[in-house]
């Protein structure tokens, strides 16, 4: 029992430390608006495409298949791979994008009547297990589309996560991506708003402030965290 007091303990010191930080960002930064999507489906697009580049590239990607009216599961289904490819071109490794594009088109179509809202009627976490299937979709693309596109209560936890956590010694510095996203997911309630904004603000953060190399600390709204 006592065991169990301390675990409670340490995760009600987490989420209060949690909540201070994500009001801290908050205060600095306001609202950032996450996802910028019309569409669920428009959404898990970008959660595929953004992998290894930026989003100014993704948005051109998403414009070229809304420009070219492709941009529905049925009608990406159908098209052939190569022309899928070429529309995808500014987002980098276009042929590879293409493909996994077309692997979670594939389980839409084939599996939920070519509308990903279909998938939010299941549970959680055989909803991720469904999407982790799909070759190409890893932790975080899944999450991103179970918070961002179906309003999931599941944490996403990317590369800027790892690196503030790792600074503010919340983790290991070699934690893996279950662990960070069990990190949060354990301390705060399930609150689809609160873990959207919490890990739009933190990817700000990591992309202002806290870099590989030379992160400025001194001027970061999370400076008065640091250990």
């Amino acid at each position: 029992a006592s065991g169990g007091l301390a675990g409670g303990t340490t995760e009600m010191k987490r989420q209060s430390l949690f909540l201070d930080m994500y009001r801290a960002m908050l205060d600095v930064l306001g609202p950032s608006g996450w996802w910028p999507a019309e569409t669920p489906f428009e959404m898990a697009v970008g959660a595929i495409l953004t992998q290894n580049t930026n989003w100014d590239n993704v948005k051109k990607a998403i414009d070229n298949l809304r420009v070219a009216g492709v941009l529905t599961p049925q009608q990406l289904y159908g098209l052939p791979d190569a022309v899928l490819a070429d529309l995808l071109r500014p987002v980098g490794y276009f042929r590879l994008k293409a493909g996994r594009l077309k692997n979670l088109v594939s389980l839409i179509v084939e599996e939920f009547s070519g509308d990903i809202a279909n998938l939010a009627g299941r549970d959680m976490e055989e909803a991720r297990a469904r999407l982790l299937a799909v070759s190409g979709v890893g932790p975080e693309t899944a999450d991103s589309i179970l918070l961002y596109g179906l309003g999931y209560p599941s944490f996403v936890v990317d590369a800027y996560t790892a690196r503030i956590c790792s600074r503010h010694a919340l983790v290991p510095e070699d934690a893996g991506y279950d662990e960070l996203r069990e990190l949060f997911m354990d301390a705060l309630p399930g609150d689809v708003v609160l873990y959207n904004e919490l890990h739009a603000l933190l990817v700000r953060v990591g992309n202002g402030w806290c870099r590989p190399r030379a992160p400025k600390c001194e001027s970061c709204p999370l400076a008065r965290f640091l250990p």
